[in-house]
């Protein structure tokens, strides 16, 4: 992987979401089950993870398995949970080797119960390791969680006409998670479906052609690039 040095003095963005399209054109253009797209995307999704921590990138939500794509092929569907569940077990020394927390975004009692398990078990078991903060969307839908969210907050009693965004953003899966600076959709969509919602509000978006499965470190590196030599104004007017 080629040094990351281009624009040294600007800043990477602290939170990068990632919605990882194009697993099963991938595979159907190779007239292959969509199912080895998706294998094909967990090793890239690995090496992104890996160029992110080097780039001391703080977090990377990955859009792993939304709350629409239930509506898939069951045996999809199933290929997809199993997948997760056991790419969480095998591999822990990867994450440990890189000091790698794992984190859980979505509706969690959602999912079959031995993922679940699977999803706590590894987010105990990086709780303290300090580098990269992996979150994986898995069932997670933006507004699903507002939702969750709204929800939480009406069974404390809270009074609705004083409530704070603050308020509302500490009822969210993961309270401390910061706000997307960088959000990339693969595969030629220019949508968000659903993805990050609340949290990509002054998000800077980046598309691309290029399928998930074909994604690369150097596309990624590419990516930050382009961020870095962007303008943020955050509906300011700069002078």
């Amino acid at each position: 992987m080629p040094e990351f040095n281009d624009n040294p003095g600007a800043p990477v963005p602290v939170h990068v979401g990632i919605i990882m399209d194009g697993n099963g054109r991938w595979a159907q253009q190779r007239k292959l089950p969509r199912t080895f797209g998706h294998k094909e995307g967990l090793t890239v999704a690995k090496n992104i993870v890996r160029a992110a921590a080097s780039m001391g990138i703080k977090y990377v939500t990955l859009y792993t398995f939304s709350t629409e794509n239930w509506k898939r092929a069951q045996e999809e569907v199933g290929y997809l949970m199993n997948l997760i569940q056991s790419h969480l077990r095998a591999e822990f020394d990867f994450y440990k080797q890189n000091g790698i927390r794992v984190m859980h975004i979505g509706d969690l009692s959602g999912l079959p119960v031995s993922v679940q398990t699977e999803i706590l078990n590894v987010a105990k078991d990086t709780k303290d390791f300090k580098g990269l903060t992996v979150v994986l969307a898995i069932n997670y839908g933006g507004r699903d969680e507002i939702l969750r969210g709204i929800k939480k907050l009406n069974s404390k009693n809270i009074d609705f006409d004083s409530i704070t965004e603050k308020q509302l953003s500490e009822s969210f899966d993961i309270p401390e998670l910061p706000d997307v600076d960088l959000l990339i959709r693969t595969g030629g969509e220019y949508r968000l479906s659903n993805f990050l919602l609340w949290h990509a509000a002054y998000a800077e978006l980046l598309f691309t052609d290029t399928l998930w499965p074909d994604y690369n470190a150097e596309e990624f590196e590419k990516n930050i690039q382009e961020f870095k030599n962007r303008n943020r104004r955050f509906g300011a007017v700069l002078k």
